[in-house]
């Protein structure tokens, strides 16, 4: 039987602790879905990207951290933010990540591989991709070809095509901007596909205060795009939340998102919720508790 997701509590992993599942991504892996999370009990700072696993994404098994603090782009006086996984066709596991310097200056994609979810990974460097600054990520794969989602303030929101290894961009696929200011895009974005229409999420430009989050739908990765909507009741700030991933669970979906506390970030809340997607529309709506059941009914 599934466990009982209750909005906006924190997770307590096998040990008792907090599961450090911030700025999360996730992947199903036969009956377990595997996920990291920036951890964050040395605050801001990098410690680890801590890698855990679920049945039913209420009930959460420590696995062990999936990239440790060192030296270089993990040097714990650094920032390593939105980790995401990615299977390639070969078997081996890329792990994507927001590299930056204390001061965000840096706005760089890092790279990392290991045989399995849960790690060890390598880290193999990182890059401005094409050149371009790289913050907030999502990443995306399908027909084992896999997409990089990058926003760059300067230009706005890219959906990159990722090189054969995953680990570094080939290509610009699309490049999405806000309607009422469109010098820029949005930020901690996440791709689906559902029922032939690509939806794409995303949060306003904002730092720690949250918002609206928006989403905005395409035939093709390459558009044309739509008109951005909110996802949630507009002025709730998606429930005080910002989008971290769109999740596909049994044929619904589940929003992922984080309720950031800046004086306590590693007690920063999850909410997770879920939302339904169909006909070229999200909505996200309210639900104190639920379990992934429910998407089946």
């Amino acid at each position: 039987m599934s466990g009982t997701i209750r909005t906006g509590e924190l997770f307590t992993d096998d040990r008792g602790g907090i599961a450090q599942l911030h700025g999360i991504g996730i992947q199903r892996v036969g009956a377990h879905w595997y996920a990291w999370g920036e951890d964050k009990t040395a605050g801001d700072r990098f410690t680890a990207v801590a890698c855990y696993r679920s049945t039913d994404l209420a009930n959460w098994e420590y696995l062990g951290d999936a990239l440790a603090a060192g030296t270089g782009d993990l040097a714990p006086d650094r920032i390593v933010e939105r980790p995401k996984a990615l299977r390639r066709p070969d078997g081996r596991w890329v792990l994507i990540l927001h590299i930056e310097s204390a001061d965000y200056s840096d706005a760089r994609v890092g790279y990392a591989i290991a045989d399995r979810p849960q790690g060890p990974y390598d880290y193999l460097g990182s890059e401005r991709p094409l050149g371009n600054i790289s913050r907030d990520i999502g990443v995306y794969q399908e027909d084992g070809i896999g997409y990089l989602l990058s926003e760059d303030r300067e230009n706005g929101l890219h959906i990159y095509r990722l090189r054969e290894d995953y680990c570094g961009v080939e290509s610009i696929v699309a490049t999405l901007r806000q309607q009422d200011r469109p010098e820029i895009g949005y930020e901690s974005p996440t791709l689906v596909r559902h029922d032939g229409v690509y939806y794409v999420f995303g949060s306003d430009l904002t730092g720690w205060d949250l918002n609206d989050n928006k989403y905005a739908t395409a035939p093709a990765l390459d558009g044309p795009w739509s008109p951005w909507c909110d996802i949630a009741p507009s002025g709730t700030r998606t429930f005080d939340s910002q989008v971290s991933v769109v999740l596909p669970v049994d044929g619904g979906h589940v929003y992922i998102g984080d309720r950031w506390d800046r004086d306590d970030l590693a007690a920063s809340a999850p909410v997770w919720l879920p939302l339904r997607v169909e006909e070229g529309r999200a909505e996200l709506v309210w639900r104190d508790d639920w379990s992934i059941e429910e998407l089946k009914k």
